[in-house]
């Protein structure tokens, strides 16, 4: 990594000489330097993991596990040169770096470890009326899987869908988002150097015309994280083929504090879900909703917590905003909530001091406000006084997104999770469930569709292959032009005494 100042705003992505300059968001210090994929390139890259995917599949669970295992091993040991490397490019606090990559460490663990017994071949059990056959399912690997990672989780996310599409028998043509290239290669040379005989995970470069690109290359199936905007346009993209597509989108995630809630674990958790990453995450809070009796109580503790968050380059809390366009969004919401009437009691309309933020929050924002209804993505929360769980359960599924949710409460707090429309929900907690690798990720609505993690997301780079086998001969012949007026009699006499009775 060299020390060189790159022209432009800090962190935004330059070309120059073919090649993708990478800079830090808080310095605008080089971080590397990597050669921008024609779309030739991406049809070639594509090409290439096609060769290496029969080789890939026809190692077996045992051998993709045995090499995916010691991908984890690469990563755990050299853990802090990886997260530097991410703080270097991205501005996120080293320590938050160390936590992504332990969540991505344990993804690739548990897909390496469970993609035999999720996806292995195994007979299914016929049903009367087919009992002469036997039937068979199976999880085929689609072959080669695209994948579009963001920057600000650059390692988890992206992970998130390889490890569990190269588990499953594919390999992986990974386009990084253009603000954390170094990241995403850093991946890639990581599992070439325990996996030296075949790409099998490559990487391909540049703006979002490689993205595009990639859409269009011939891949068997797309995964996307990032904006709701730019996953329309992917999928309009992949339609052109009937691409298959995974799609992780925006998110406007709430959490609901009842009047049973524990408050001081219910404002650690609020600050660390809305604040952490210096609010750039999908499944960061962005908008809370806390019932009268608690409301002034709770918002107290939050200000407290956030209050004492330090904001800076080195050994601070918050890091600076990745992508320098965001901080327009952020002060656009930040404004446009105080001229609607809502309040600042943290920060406020001077938080936005570039490449920072400092924590904001904002109360009584009205619900049509910006703040409210559209993604941040910074380090602001807005909190709401609402009557009881019922009007913040309405408020918090009143939005198109619906990719997380956080309850906090006692008696009620489970149910009152189960009625979230969202994809995922943390009760007592916030992000719980981005870590707990056997439980799949992903949202409804505009949030996308698909499901990472777990034994869907291994499902989800699997194609089902149906097999049916004759066993016996049958005794009622259905499906044959040989049957008899008798055969469909008797037909019609058992699908009477199984089916037909009232219950």
């Amino acid at each position: 990594m060299t020390a060189v100042r790159a022209p432009g705003a800090p962190g935004a992505p330059i070309i120059s000489d073919g090649r993708l300059v990478s800079t830090s968001p808080a310095t605008g210090a080089e971080v590397g330097r990597l050669p921008v994929a024609a779309g030739d390139d991406v049809t070639r890259a594509v090409a290439r993991a096609r060769e290496a995917a029969g080789w890939w599949a026809g190692l077996g669970f045992t051998g993709r596990r045995e090499r995916l295992l010691r991908w984890r091993g690469v990563l755990a040991r050299r853990i802090e040169e990886l997260a530097e490397l991410m703080h270097a490019e991205g501005g996120k606090p080293v320590p938050d770096a160390i936590v992504e990559v332990l969540t991505a460490i344990e993804h690739i663990d548990w897909a390496a470890r469970n993609a035999g017994r999720v996806l292995r071949p195994r007979r299914v059990r016929s049903r009367l009326i087919l009992a002469e056959f036997t039937g068979h399912l199976e999880y085929q690997p689609y072959g080669v899987v695209g994948v579009i990672g963001p920057w600000n989780y650059p390692v988890f996310t992206p992970v998130g869908s390889a490890a569990y599409a190269l588990a499953a028998g594919n390999t992986v043509v990974l386009k990084p988002s253009e603000y954390t290239p170094v990241v995403g290669q850093w991946l890639v040379d990581s599992l070439a150097e325990v996996v030296p005989e075949q790409p099998v995970l490559t990487a391909v470069h540049g703006l979002g015309d490689v993205g595009a690109a990639l859409c269009r290359s011939g891949v068997d199936k797309l995964a996307f994280t990032g904006s709701t905007a730019t996953a329309k346009k992917v999928m309009a993209a992949c339609a052109e083929t009937l691409t298959p597509v995974l799609l992780e989108a925006g998110g406007k995630d709430a959490m609901i504090v009842d009047s049973d809630a524990d408050l001081d674990a219910a404002a650690e958790a609020c600050v660390w879900g809305g604040l952490t990453n210096a609010g750039q995450t999908c499944i960061g809070i962005e908008r809370v909703y806390a019932v009268e009796p608690v409301f002034d109580a709770f918002v107290g503790k939050v200000v407290e917590r956030a209050g004492r968050l330090t904001v800076g380059a080195d050994g601070a809390d918050i890091g600076p905003i990745t992508m320098p366009g965001q901080l327009d969004v952020i002060r656009r919401h930040i404004d446009d909530a105080l001229a609607r009437g809502g309040r600042a009691v943290l920060g406020g309309a001077d938080a936005v001091q570039p490449p920072y933020v400092r924590p904001t929050i904002l109360v009584d924002v009205p619900e049509d406000s910006l703040a409210v209804r559209e993604e941040t993505f910074g380090p602001t929360l807005t909190i709401n006084r609402v009557r009881d769980a019922e009007e913040a359960v309405t408020r918090a599924n009143a939005l198109p997104y619906g990719l997380g949710g956080s309850v906090f409460g006692r008696r009620r707090a489970v149910a009152i999770a189960r009625r979230l429309r969202s994809g995922m929900a943390a009760v007592n907690s916030t992000l719980t469930f981005a870590g707990m690798s056997t439980l799949p990720f992903g949202g409804v609505g505009e949030s996308g569709f698909g499901r990472i993690h777990g034994e869907d997301g291994l499902r989800e780079f699997g194609r089902p292959k149906a097999v049916t086998r004759r066993r016996a001969r049958s005794l009622l012949p259905a499906m044959t032009f040989e049957r008899t007026p008798a055969d469909v009699a008797r037909l019609v006499k058992v699908t009477k005494l199984l089916y037909g009775r009232r219950r």
